[in-house]
């Protein structure tokens, strides 16, 4: 069983670390895309500085790291926690990426990814509350502060429940604590008027 956690810890984690924001930028733009924006390779700088070709191909690729361990975990370890623990090593591998010196993105997507892996009517949830936020505040770090808490106590209350697995649930709360350390600077720019609207804040797309 031990060595079930850390094959899937290890894959989700060099999965994870697959830096497709990084690659955009150098597809799209030719430079490296942390030099811009937020400094992140996440889908929300690679829409402001890339364009909407180069976010829409990240976004997929951002989810696919956290639903591929997840599903690896369940299909082929036969495992909840071993799934759970590999979709959580593919967030840790998009934040701190070893193919990109450590420096990658926020988490966001990848988190969603997994929960999409593990319990994908759960993962429904996510897309609503993310569009109402976004439309109401037109902040994407709004989504994600304050979205992604509540998506996972949802997954929570329906591990109480019964309904879902605990490893899910803590899953969940690993994710909300770690993008919740990430958007640390958007918590301050946002409480200090400062924070950058959806198309604002990046380089301007030359295409899309």
């Amino acid at each position: 069983m031990t060595l079930e956690y850390l094959a899937n810890i290890a894959i989700g984690y060099l999965l994870g670390s697959i830096p497709f924001g990084l690659l955009a930028g150098y597809a799209f733009i030719g430079k490296d895309i942390r030099r811009f924006g937020s400094g992140k390779t996440g889908t929300t700088n690679v829409l402001r500085t890339a364009g909407k070709f180069a976010a829409a191909l990240v976004v997929i690729g951002d989810i696919s790291k956290g639903t591929a361990p997840a599903l690896i975990g369940r299909f082929v370890f036969h495992d909840d926690g071993v799934a759970a623990a590999g979709a959580a090593a593919g967030i840790a591998g998009h934040v701190w990426p070893v193919f990109a010196r450590f420096r990658g993105g926020r988490g966001v997507a990848t988190a969603f990814g997994g929960v999409l892996g593990l319990t994908p009517l759960v993962a429904l949830a996510f897309p609503l509350i993310g569009a109402i936020l976004i439309g109401s505040t037109r902040y994407v770090s709004v989504m994600s502060i304050i979205g992604t808490p509540i998506a996972v106590a949802i997954l929570v209350v329906l591990a109480a429940t019964g309904a879902e697995s605990w490893a899910f649930a803590f899953f969940g709360v690993f994710a909300v604590a770690l993008i919740e350390y990430m958007h640390i600077p958007n918590i301050r720019r946002l409480l200090a008027g400062t924070e950058p609207k959806i198309g604002k804040g990046g380089e301007k797309p030359v295409s899309g």
